[in-house]
């Protein structure tokens, strides 16, 4: 690898690594905006690993910042195991910053009435969680359990999360009351469409088409270094900054889960930093080397 080359991947990682930085404490300021300003102070509950902390914190008074941070911990091993070390690094480094800015920003209680602190509550608790996972990082293990469970069973992401949930719900409406189950619902809701809408509507797998001049080091870094399944389509240029082309060309295509887009992206700059990259939502897939929910037939 020449100098110059060695001095852009470089300058591409600081960059990358600095707008990650960004996206990450914007993200944990936002969670802790939700939590303190609205959920904590008026004792309502959310959905997920989040949930969890809130609903043991009110019923045992403990600290909310030490319960994030150890119930977390299970997923954090899992998702070194499954995913990557600098997504687990992350993860860790944007757990700990809530669980310090729960217990250092003081911030007003907002409002008392229930529907505005469930529907604003999980609105900034949402707009923290997307803005950390377009960091590359995530505030609540629960999508990591997701994605683990997905790989070894039938079910999917978005199923294995639902029934996480029904079941901190259904304990919330035995410990505490159904109404303060029927909040927590409301609140978790909104969380999950803010999170959808802050990471532009990604679905549970994206489909990723790139064309570039370095389209075989992109293959052999996708599924070499990456293991990642791809398809290379044959095409021709049609029309570009030099005007008609009729060069062929080879199009790289994969389809990989929204955790993994971040660091896929990332490895493809890399390799060609004007790279043409097409991102589509995918609803369902079937076959390949992706383990999807089995359709009844």
């Amino acid at each position: 690898m020449n100098r110059s080359r060695r001095a852009r991947l470089a300058r591409l990682n600081i960059i990358q690594n600095s707008q990650d930085a960004v996206l990450i404490g914007i993200g944990v300021l936002l969670a802790a905006l939700g939590l303190k300003a609205f959920l904590l102070p008026n004792g309502f509950l959310d959905g997920g690993v989040t949930g969890i902390s809130l609903l043991v914190n009110r019923l045992s008074g403990w600290s909310i910042s030490v319960l994030l941070v150890v119930l977390n911990v299970p997923f954090i091993l899992l998702a070194y195991r499954q995913l990557s070390k600098t997504f687990t690094i992350k993860t860790i480094v944007a757990i700990i910053g809530l669980a310090t800015a729960l217990a250092l920003i003081k911030v007003p209680v907002i409002t008392q009435d229930k529907l505005l602190i469930a529907i604003f509550g999980g609105f900034f608790l949402g707009a923290g969680i997307g803005m950390s996972i377009r960091g590359g990082a995530v505030l609540d293990g629960t999508e990591v359990l997701a994605l683990y469970i997905n790989r070894k069973t039938v079910l999917s992401i978005g199923e294995v999360i639902m029934y996480f949930n029904v079941i901190i719900f259904g304990v919330a409406a035995v410990l505490i009351n159904v109404e303060t189950a029927l909040y927590a619902m409301l609140t978790y809701l909104s969380a999950s469409k803010t999170v959808d809408f802050v990471i532009q509507g990604f679905e549970e797998y994206i489909a990723l088409t790139v064309i570039s001049p370095n389209s075989e080091l992109i293959r052999k870094t996708l599924t070499l270094k990456l293991k990642k399944g791809v398809t290379v389509f044959k095409g021709k240029s049609g029309y570009g900054k030099r005007g008609e082309m009729a060069d062929d060309i080879d199009i790289i295509y994969t389809v990989v889960t929204r955790l993994e887009v971040h660091k896929i992206i990332d490895e493809i700059e890399k390799i060609d930093e004007k790279a043409f990259i097409v991102q589509t939502n995918i609803n369902d897939t079937r076959g390949g080397m992706i383990k999807r929910r089995a359709t009844p037939h």
